[in-house]
């Protein structure tokens, strides 16, 4: 938790990454669920909306964290597949760049149907891991580093599958937006580093972001769907 939380707060602040956050909110009710709340930006933004805004982590120190930070919220300590909610209790369910790190996504699809009253809206968001691009003299190297990072999660493509998830758990007027955050700058670095590059590679990266010809671009997938009212 402790290098990736000020990783999430400099993604979260990007513009781009705002207005992105504020598209999620669109339609979520009055009880609404985050699911992989991190550090608990989004409970805390929901809230100041004026709705019931649960924030649940599997992590107890991003929850602890989330707690101190945004205390209009309600946080839990609780795996994604078994929430502490009952049946058809919410009207809203978030889920933000956490399914990929799920060994089941398919599982935490289902518990969000649950949870979900009859006309209740789900949000998946993330990226594909596969589909970053960045500007680089070496590319070869690049897409090795890429693919790598990718490699090394449960489900790194599971953003082109939220439209089926949500179909096959039975949701219905299902979405699928893609926005594309853009970075040119040296706040890049991090998520750069983060990626796994090193040595020359991210030396070079450095030096473009020096010289105003850095280029890094993450698309993000945003998937919607609701459950079919009377369905309970």
């Amino acid at each position: 938790m402790s290098t990736l939380l000020p990783l999430l707060d400099a993604l979260d602040d990007r513009p781009q990454a705002v207005h992105l956050r504020e598209r999620t909110y669109d339609r979520l009710g009055d009880v609404v669920v985050d699911v992989g709340c991190g550090g608990g930006r989004a409970v805390g933004e929901l809230a100041a909306r004026g709705a019931r805004a649960i924030g649940v982590d599997a992590d107890p120190a991003m929850i602890s964290v989330a707690a101190a930070r945004w205390p209009d919220g309600e946080f839990h300590v609780a795996d994604a597949t078994a929430l502490p909610l009952d049946d058809g209790s919410i009207t809203g369910y978030r889920a933000d760049k956490v399914l990929h790190v799920l060994p089941d996504p398919a599982r935490a699809v289902a518990e969000a149907r649950r949870v979900l009253a009859p006309g209740g809206r789900a949000v998946l968001t993330g990226q594909d891991w596969d589909t970053i691009v960045i500007d680089s003299d070496d590319p070869a190297r690049t897409r090795s580093i890429v693919h790598a990072r990718a490699d090394g999660m449960p489900h790194p493509r599971i953003a082109r599958r939220y439209r089926n998830l949500l179909l096959d758990h039975g949701f219905t007027e299902v979405t699928v937006e893609v926005h594309t955050v853009v970075w040119t700058d040296a706040a890049a670095l991090p998520v750069l580093a983060n990626l796994g590059g090193d040595g020359a590679w991210l030396e070079e990266q450095e030096a473009r972001a020096r010289d105003d010809r850095l280029f890094v671009a993450v698309p993000m997938f945003v998937a919607a769907g609701t459950t079919a009212a009377g369905s309970r």
